[in-house]
């Protein structure tokens, strides 16, 4: 079993930033893929940034690309989602999820965090 506490969501104003953070803990030698997911009232889960652990290779959704950055500190078994330049559209609930292989699709996924809430002022 694996889990997955996120933290560090918040309010901010638009073009503001935020870090958040999953805490990973338990038995996760068959994992290789953490990712960042999020849903807004009334819309679907949708996947933000996954990160394959062994060898690195990251994804981005279209609309975060060049704002969001996914990293890792493997010391702290923690993930991060360092997000910059925020917009209102950027109002969700961030999920942390972590799984054996990277998908846009949260199905894919076997371990999910709580959620954190990051709305964003215009």
């Amino acid at each position: 079993q694996v889990q997955l506490v996120e933290s560090g969501g918040g309010s901010v104003q638009a073009g503001g930033s935020l870090r958040l953070s999953c805490a990973a803990s338990g038995s996760s030698y068959k994992l290789d893929c953490m990712a960042w997911f999020r849903q807004a009232p009334g819309k679907e889960r949708e996947g933000v940034a996954s990160m394959y652990l062994s060898g690195g290779s990251t994804y981005y959704v279209d609309s975060v690309k060049g704002r969001f950055t996914i990293s890792r500190d493997n010391a702290k078994n923690t993930v991060y989602l360092q997000m910059n330049s925020l917009k209102p559209e950027d109002t969700a609930i961030y999920y942390c999820a972590a799984g054996s292989y990277c998908s846009r699709y949260a199905r894919a996924y076997d371990y999910w965090g709580q959620g954190t809430q990051v709305t964003v002022a215009s």
